[in-house]
């Protein structure tokens, strides 16, 4: 993409005028836009270089990278505490059970190498989380938003941290985890659009199929033709996460605001997307972002740097670690 280092260095140039816009965010954290610009100068391009070239051959990896981020985020803070494996006295973040299907380590990795080879012991883990699943997105389709960086990465990692909202959450306790980390509903509903892109295992949506609240039924509210297609590819007899199904039934790789216009037809997967219509609060939320004139882009963005600021490290907290992996 031939206007991304121009874009860059455009972003960089206005960082005051994108700190005003990003003001609620910015207020409650040190980290800035630009902070590599005279440390690392090459480091922003480095890890989209490396974005770049996995997205070209592993277009999943968007949404690999979005839940390593929200992985991240909820659990001690935005600190790449996820990306460290456990150890013979530590079980790590890694190895705890929703952790278990994350993918896209593989690029953290590349592009740490990479920027470790220009600037050694300057970028975080962390920053590159941030930087590469923007990139990812707007690899994607999606709308270039400015990451405020300066993040530093932690030393501990333990899997009995890990308390995430998960699939089967109801719109209120799922609302409930976000305003525990200090975004609200709007937050919410917006970032839970980065499920128009991804996937789902068939465990996490079975009962929907067969057993919708214990009916021995599927869930009524499902869209018929939805259910005859999903039982095709998870069948009443298959047993552990089963196959996986895309989370838009739309538009799956593309990085756009299809996700809402599916559940606006009731063919959302997972229960926590479908009942975002039938919650009076999330279901206006819902319409704006699949209607006409939709800024799904912009608010995504937005979102994404508030959660980015949520627990950071900075300053002489925490280290930089060499390797993503391990801590020094």
């Amino acid at each position: 993409m031939g206007t991304f280092a121009a874009t860059v260095a455009l972003v960089m140039a206005l960082s005051a005028v994108m700190n005003v816009c990003f003001a609620h965010a910015a207020s409650k954290s040190p980290l800035q836009v630009g902070f590599y610009a005279t440390s690392c100068p090459t480091a922003e391009s480095l890890i989209h270089s490396a974005t770049q070239a996995k997205w070209n051959v592993d277009h999943t990896i968007t949404a690999g990278l979005l839940r390593i981020s929200f992985h991240d985020c909820f659990v001690q803070g935005c600190d790449a505490s996820n990306l460290i494996k456990s150890t013979p006295t530590n079980t790590a973040e890694l190895d705890a059970l929703p952790n278990l299907t994350l993918h896209g380590m593989d690029l953290i990795d590349t592009a740490k190498a990479a920027v470790e080879e220009a600037c050694p012991g300057i970028v975080s883990c962390a920053d590159i989380i941030s930087l590469a699943t923007r990139d990812a997105v707007v690899t994607a389709g999606g709308e270039y938003y400015a990451v405020p960086t300066g993040r530093r990465d932690s030393r501990v990692s333990l899997a009995s941290s890990v308390n995430l909202p998960g699939p089967g959450f109801s719109v209120a306790s799922a609302a409930s985890a976000f305003q525990g980390r200090g975004l609200n509903i709007t937050d919410m509903v917006t970032l839970l659009g980065a499920h128009t892109t991804g996937v789902a295992h068939c465990e996490f949506f079975y009962n929907r199929l067969y057993n919708f609240s214990g009916t021995g039924r599927n869930d009524p509210s499902m869209a018929p033709s939805l259910v005859e297609s999903l039982k095709s590819v998870c069948p009443q007899a298959s047993t552990g996460l089963g196959q996986t199904v895309a989370l838009d039934q739309g538009t799956e790789f593309d990085f756009d605001d299809s996700y809402y216009k599916q559940l606006e037809k009731n063919r959302g997967i997972l229960q926590i997307d479908q009942e975002l219509t039938y919650d009076n609060e999330t279901s206006t939320i819902v319409k704006s972002l699949a209607g006409r004139g939709s800024r799904f882009g912009t608010s995504f963005g937005q979102a994404m740097v508030k959660m980015g600021n949520i627990g950071v490290l900075t300053g002489s907290q925490g280290e930089i670690r060499r390797i993503c992996s391990q801590i020094n």
